[in-house]
């Protein structure tokens, strides 16, 4: 019996439409491979960085205010000097970035991390408990001893000057308080 009785498409026809949607699959990968590839463009890396908003309820507290409105203009991280980056519009609320690239990002009035339980090892900087949560090429500090909690988000090859300077001012303009598990 032939295909073409049962009223299904001929062999021929399903293995040419077959080719066609495995070609057309691989025109779309490649497209999207090289457009991706584009040489790098200074003034991408150093304008307005886009930031995806995270919950921070308690963004809008005066705590955050006087804690983000203390940042330094410029950080140092291995002997460069990293300066305050522009946020891309709507930028999050009590956000602050530094650097080109892999840019170093401050968020205040977030919820608790997960992370911090009775048995998280914390690490005292400049009179700061700090709590860190490594991710692929980056890792996340976050303040775990105030009012509120904070969190730079630091890259690999960031070194420690960035979380002593925003010790410093975490502890200039914020008390400590008991960790709440």
């Amino acid at each position: 019996m032939a295909d073409t009785e049962t009223g299904a498409p001929p062999r021929v026809v399903l293995v040419v439409a077959a080719v066609l949607v495995v070609a057309l699959a691989a025109v779309v990968a490649v497209f999207a491979l090289t457009k991706n590839q584009a040489p790098p463009d200074e003034s991408v890396a150093n304008g307005p960085l886009p930031l995806v908003a995270v919950p921070a309820p308690q963004a809008g507290t005066p705590a955050c205010t006087a804690v983000v409105g203390a940042m330094p203009a410029t950080l140092t991280s291995n002997g460069r000097q990293l300066a305050r980056r522009t946020l891309a519009q709507p930028a999050p609320q009590a956000t602050v970035a530094w650097g080109d690239g892999d840019a170093i990002v401050l968020r205040c009035g977030l919820d608790r991390p997960p992370e911090l339980t009775q048995t998280a090892e914390l690490r005292l900087i400049n009179g700061v408990q700090w709590l860190q949560v490594t991710e692929d090429e980056a890792a996340t500090w976050y303040v775990v001893d105030r009012d509120v909690y904070l969190a730079l988000t630091v890259p690999d090859s960031a070194g420690t000057g960035p979380l002593q300077t925003v010790s410093d001012t975490v502890a200039a303009k914020l008390p400590d308080k008991p960790l709440k598990f």
